[in-house]
């Protein structure tokens, strides 16, 4: 639907007494490491009594895209408790769903645990899930961060008259064209994929390029790279 549709929607909820409050949508964006990156994670304070101690080193890979997430512990002779290696993941985990530079999740890499330290005493869950959190930030600091875009798979049923117009607006949308099939007479169906921040508006814009005859359904395919000359003005989480 466009954005009369929606107005009218709000608008029967105010008429209800309903207080709202609206926000811009935000492209669903991650980030990704695009080069490997170490960091150095160290959590400790003294405040009298028990304090916080813990240390860590880690190594960051990225991964193929939908690979998802690896922890690796390759740390040799306990120079992090047992129990606090499942720590230092949960820090790096819970830092990742954070994002390490516009505010999006991490997706698509292995940490490596390489090193750290702990104290008998000062140790806690804790203190090495602050530093695992740590770590990733620096290493983050240090490396080179990418941001990724979900494109979409989209069909669009126009009229044939309008098929040369609505392929024109695809490309100036970034869209890749997969194909087109003629729709039981009834028009042409074009297949296209598009990045989704190039679809924010389309139902409206589609309308006005087919006089208010064109359709199109879209479902997610995956997440790409977004080109680094859009990269500075990607919104921010």
């Amino acid at each position: 639907m466009g954005e009369a549709h929606g107005e009218v929607v709000l608008d029967r909820l105010r008429e209800q007494g309903v207080k709202l409050q609206t926000v811009d949508v935000v492209t669903p964006l991650r980030e990704t490491f695009a080069a490997p990156a170490s960091g150095h994670g160290r959590h400790v304070k003294q405040s009298g009594g028990h304090g916080q101690y813990a240390i860590c080193d880690i190594d960051v890979e990225p991964l193929e895209r939908g690979a998802g997430f690896e922890f690796v512990d390759k740390t040799v002779g306990g120079v992090i408790p047992g129990q606090y290696i499942g720590s230092v993941e949960k820090g790096v985990r819970a830092q990742m769903q954070k994002g390490v530079a516009a505010g999006f999740p991490v997706v698509d890499i292995r940490v490596t645990l390489t090193g750290g330290k702990a104290h008998s005493v000062d140790s806690s869950d804790a203190a090495f899930q602050a530093a695992g959190a740590l770590a990733l930030r620096e290493a983050a600091a240090a490396g080179r961060i990418q941001l990724l875009e979900p494109v979409l798979a989209v069909t669009i049923s126009v009229a044939d008259d309008y098929v040369g117009a609505v392929m024109s607006d695809l490309s100036s949308r970034r869209g890749r064209l997969t194909g087109t099939a003629s729709a039981d007479g009834s028009g042409t169906q074009i297949s296209a994929e598009i990045p989704e921040q190039e679809l924010l508006r389309y139902a409206v814009d589609l309308r006005a390029l087919t006089a208010g005859t064109g359709r199109f359904r879209r479902t997610y395919l995956r997440h790409e790279p977004l080109p680094p000359n859009m990269a500075h003005t990607a919104p921010r989480q």
